[in-house]
């Protein structure tokens, strides 16, 4: 049994509409649609539950897709707060040493192969494990925002996709003392790392994009349009 959470309740300011990200449509469907459908399509996985914001005018209601079920709970300020408040949120069958998966709701280009690829590979790992791709371009340092002040070595480097899979339990826990800290942890990676797991990098394909920007949104559409 495996479920993943999706969190959903951001705004997206830097895409710059008054609609959140996640429910402008693309290719005749809200983008969040197309995300939930990549990973309900899949035969290994059970359910999803969404993590949205208080009375969210947008959200469209979806109780099923592909025939499974999809449940909704309070999110919070931060991805941390929607992922911790989903993980909480999940059905009692989802024990704590259950891998749960985690997925961007505004990644809609998600491959079934990728999945496939992470289920199997993070499954065998005992901490858990990400979709990533390897840093192909070339990366520069800037001290002031303005100015090239150095280049990274891009050999080690990678870009974090999702979905990222690891035990209920465990990434609850992670995330927990992770805002105890005070730190605001960008994924659910992070919060493993600074508990000193390191986490199984599973490539997955570069067009495996988040929608930021309005061309991510161009560009999201064409890929779908292909696939």
């Amino acid at each position: 049994m495996t479920w993943a959470v999706v969190p959903a309740a951001g705004r997206g300011t830097r895409f710059g509409s008054e609609t959140p990200k996640q429910y402008l449509n693309i290719a005749g469907r809200p983008l969040i649609e197309h995300s939930l459908r990549s990973l309900l399509a899949h035969p290994l996985v059970d359910g999803v539950m969404v993590a949205i914001s208080p009375d969210d005018p947008y959200w469209g209601g979806w109780r099923e897709m592909e025939g499974k079920p999809i449940y909704t709970c309070r999110g919070g300020a931060e991805r941390a707060d929607s992922v911790l408040s989903a993980l909480q949120a999940l059905p009692a069958v989802v024990h704590e040493d259950r891998f749960v998966l985690v997925h961007d709701a505004a990644r809609p280009c998600l491959r079934a192969v990728d999945l496939s690829r992470l289920l199997a590979m993070g499954e065998a790992h005992a901490i858990g494990a990400i979709l990533a791709a390897p840093v192909r371009d070339t990366i520069k340092r800037s001290e002031d925002g303005k100015h090239v002040s150095g280049t990274e070595a891009r050999e080690k480097l990678w870009r974090a996709l999702t979905p990222q899979m690891f035990r209920r339990g465990g990434l609850t826990r992670a995330i927990e003392a992770a805002m105890r800290a005070g730190l605001n942890v960008t994924d659910e990676a992070m919060a493993m790392e600074r508990l000193g797991f390191k986490p199984l990098l599973v490539e997955g394909s570069e067009d495996n994009i988040k929608v930021t920007t309005p061309s991510d949104l161009a560009l999201a559409e064409f890929i779908l349009s292909k696939s």
